[in-house]
């Protein structure tokens, strides 16, 4: 709850509204809307804090060890603080499913992070005649890069971050791909250290 993403809620969730929609309903409960970049209406939008507990953590390293691939946190978890000892209140936010992803593997020591997407590499300029697939970035690049403005917020930028989040806190790899692409030795962006 005192994560600064409170302070500038930007994730879009629920349906579009029109303007004057927007304002009643934000007037009514203090919700907070901003308007579609492509123009199809008013969404509300909460804060997106950066996970710092998966609470299930023991649970999936249990199914893990006993040989079972786990699929966890795809939505990116439930929102929810302390309000006293070992009492849990939700709170209005979501929870980016990349960096719940990276600090789950990180908490039960993966070998690996594997970060799946809609491309089969990480690009700068994506989507330009100068767009350039990317085989591997350092910690270093891949931060200069979001500096930059290379990824979008909405589709890379986190998938970015979640990869430096990981290899930071476990000095192993991350590869951002396509599932196509997840046997390929060759395949996909490696996020690493050096």
């Amino acid at each position: 709850k005192d994560d600064p993403a409170f302070q500038a809620p930007s994730k879009p969730i629920g349906p579009f509204y029109t303007k004057v929609e927007a304002d009643k309903i934000s007037g009514d409960n203090k919700s907070v809307f901003q308007e579609d970049a492509r123009g199809r209406g008013w969404r509300k939008v909460v804060a997106s804090p950066t996970p710092l507990v998966i609470f299930n953590r023991q649970t999936i390293e249990k199914i893990a060890r006993e040989g079972n691939i786990v699929i966890a946190v795809g939505g990116g978890g439930i929102p929810c603080f302390y309000v006293e000892s070992n009492k849990l209140q939700g709170i209005d936010a979501v929870i980016d499913k990349d960096l719940a992803s990276a600090l789950l593997a990180a908490q039960v020591r993966a070998d690996k992070l594997f970060i799946l997407t809609d491309v089969p590499k990480v690009c700068l300029n994506y989507n330009t005649p100068q767009e350039k697939p990317l085989d591997k970035m350092t910690i270093a690049e891949a931060k200069k890069y979001l500096d930059e403005g290379h990824f979008g917020e909405g589709s890379m930028a986190p998938k970015v971050r979640a990869a430096i989040n990981f290899v930071e806190r476990s000095g192993k790899d991350t590869v951002i791909t396509e599932s196509r692409f997840l046997g390929d030795e060759h395949g996909g962006t490696r996020v690493t250290i050096i």
